[in-house]
This record gives C-alpha cells, sequence and structure tokens, in this order.
C-alpha cells in the first residue's frame, strides 16, 4: 500500500482530521468501497487521521454496524469509530447510546436523509436530547436550514456534513449564536467560502471533510491549502477543531 510522503509535507498542506469517511457499500455508487481501499486512498492523501464508520450501521443494523466499526478500527490507529442510530425506532436509542459510550465513542452520525426523518418528528428530538445529554458530537446531513433550528439552544456540538456555498448564509446566521455549530469544507466550493467562514464566524466553525471514498480527496485539499486566511485558521480547520471536540 502506497503512503503518502509525510516528510515533504507542507504544513499549509497536512490535515489532521478528516471527519467524513465511510466504508463498505452505498447505494447508487459504482464500486463497494472496503476498509481495507479506503485506508489505502487516506494512506495516498494529506490525511493523518480521520472519523470513520461502516455504512451497516447507516443502511442495515445500527447496533450491528456500531459493533463492526468499533471492532474494524481497533487496529487501524489512523482511524476513530463513528456511531450510528437509526432515527425511525428512537426507543432502542438509549441502549444504543449506551454501549457507544461504554465503548468510549465520543461521534454519533445521523443520517436523516436514508431514514426519511424530519427534525419536528418525536423521535428525532428523542433522539438528540438523549445524545446531547451524553455529550456526543453530532455528525449531522441534511440542510442545516432545516435542522440547524431544531438544534439551536441545546448547547450541542455538531459538524453538519452538507453545508453547500449556496446556503452558507444561513448557516452563518445560525452560527453565529451556536458556538457548537461548525460545518465541513466538502461543499464549500465558492472561491472565497472558507475565507467568508473565517472572516464571518471564525475559523471555529469549520473542519475538515471529504466523504471519502465517495468524493476525491484532492480538490478538497488543494481548496483548504490556497484559502486566503492564516496560518492558525488554517491548522484549526484541519484538524484543531476536531482535537477541541476530543478534549
Amino acid at each position: 500500500m502506497a503512503t503518502y510522503d509525510w516528510l515533504r509535507t507542507a504544513p499549509e498542506e497536512f490535515i489532521g482530521w478528516d471527519v467524513d469517511v465511510l466504508y463498505g457499500p452505498w447505494p447508487r455508487h459504482h464500486a463497494d468501497i472496503g476498509l481495507a481501499g479506503v485506508r489505502a486512498r487516506l494512506a495516498r492523501s494529506p490525511v493523518s487521521r480521520a472519523l470513520a464508520m461502516s455504512t451497516r450501521g447507516a443502511l442495515f443494523d445500527d447496533a450491528a454496524g456500531n459493533i463492526r466499526t468499533v471492532k474494524d478500527l481497533a487496529d487501524c490507529p489512523e482511524l476513530l469509530p463513528v456511531g450510528t442510530v437509526d432515527l425511525r425506532d428512537a426507543l432502542a436509542a438509549e441502549e444504543r447510546l449506551d454501549a457507544l459510550d461504554a465503548e468510549g465513542v465520543r461521534f454519533l452520525r445521523l443520517f436523516t436523509e436514508q431514514q426519511d426523518v424530519e427534525p419536528d418528528f418525536p423521535g428525532y428530538r428523542h433522539v438528540i436530547g438523549q445524545a446531547v445529554s451524553r455529550g456526543l458530537v453530532l455528525l449531522h446531513d441534511g440542510d442545516p436550514r432545516h435542522y440547524g433550528p431544531a438544534l439551536a439552544g441545546r448547547g450541542a456540538d455538531v459538524v453538519f456534513l452538507d453545508v453547500h456555498s449556496y446556503v452558507l448564509a444561513d448557516f452563518l446566521l445560525l452560527a453565529r449564536s451556536e458556538p457548537g455549530f461548525r460545518a465541513t469544507t466538502r461543499l464549500l466550493s465558492a472561491s472565497d467560502a472558507i475565507e467568508r467562514v473565517v472572516e464571518t464566524a471564525g475559523a471555529r466553525h469549520l473542519v475538515f471533510g471529504s466523504r471519502t471514498p465517495f468524493m476525491d480527496i484532492s480538490p478538497q485539499t488543494l481548496r483548504l491549502r490556497y484559502a486566503g486566511i492564516g496560518e492558525a485558521e488554517r491548522a484549526a480547520i484541519a484538524g484543531g477543531n476536531v482535537e477541541e471536540l476530543l478534549g
């Protein structure tokens, strides 16, 4: 397996943490990328460590998926396991969250799109309350304009995985009053999107996320590398903010 040449990595290219990594089958994707394939892709990139999970938990069985993720990643020092729950069965959420807590899992990924869950559903609100009370960091899919208001005012740490440049202004309005709200860099394709977040809300509201293996890492690492921001801001986005979440 090829590895990245860390000795030649410039500080502005280094990515300490990628928060959006999956492995396993995924609907409508041309190939199923297993754990070995994902690790190989990361090894060829400037990404040092990542938050990762098996797609089994999102698509088939949350309990079995969590067990598989924890087991699979036990021998992968560069990958930190992420858990999930089935939002359609909120009554089972407490048991799932207790099991994740016992394994020391700090990040909970929610798949509202795949599970067809709206922010005003009772089950969704129950799971959010349970997760926040346990101090879990939420990795949240979907439109922040849709889910952000339901998450506001809870003191929650939330990483929105699908913030597009088109909805960035609305996210920034939320982030101004929610210090725990963060977006990933994945869909911030506008030429000044990263700079706009830093200038408007601060670098602490951004983290690096690639959605490997379903998207290419390179364009995103290059976008962050050449963003018109300071070294401290770039370092925070590339990994420092995740280190803060890890305590």
